[in-house]
């Protein structure tokens, strides 16, 4: 990533620790952080923190997020086809249980979340992820740190 690498956040179904470890970082960091959601979000005051609103509507966050991000940006985010789109524009892609997305690993992501998809289509009871724990926050909190220190 370079200096003027940005963070973004698909803030639509991101955990309310995981955006407050992000916002911790960015004043910390000092980088340049964009919440997208459809709904109005509450940010710290900070010269590095904002949030915009998008309308309501399928994959509106995501689209926004690809219009914006650049080469080198970092976009947080659970959504895999997301993920898949900035890596292809050149950005780096985490989830928020610390899972760092790559051109070696998003497809196979894509290929299981296509494949859970159909199983869940076809009336298969796949349940959901598991809770959200204290070593994912940490999981999250350490990759993020690993991907901020090569802005500094």
């Amino acid at each position: 990533m370079s200096v003027t690498a940005r963070l973004w956040v698909d803030a639509d179904a991101c955990p309310v620790v995981i955006k407050e470890i992000i916002f911790r970082a960015a004043i910390r960091k000092e980088i340049a952080t964009t919440l997208v959601a459809n709904q109005m979000l509450r940010v710290p005051p900070s010269p590095w923190i904002r949030s915009v609103q998008v309308p309501s509507g399928f994959d509106v966050a995501d689209h926004y997020i690809v219009e914006q991000v650049r080469t080198g940006d970092l976009v947080v985010t659970a959504d895999i086809p997301l993920a898949a789109r900035v890596i292809e524009g050149g950005a780096s892609a985490i989830n928020p249980r610390g899972e760092l997305y790559t051109q070696a690993n998003i497809r196979e992501s894509l290929s299981m979340r296509d494949f859970m998809e159909s199983l869940r289509s076809s009336g298969v009871q796949t349940g959901g992820p598991a809770a959200f724990s204290q070593a994912d926050r940490q999981a999250f909190a350490n990759q993020l740190d690993r991907l901020l220190a090569r802005i500094a």
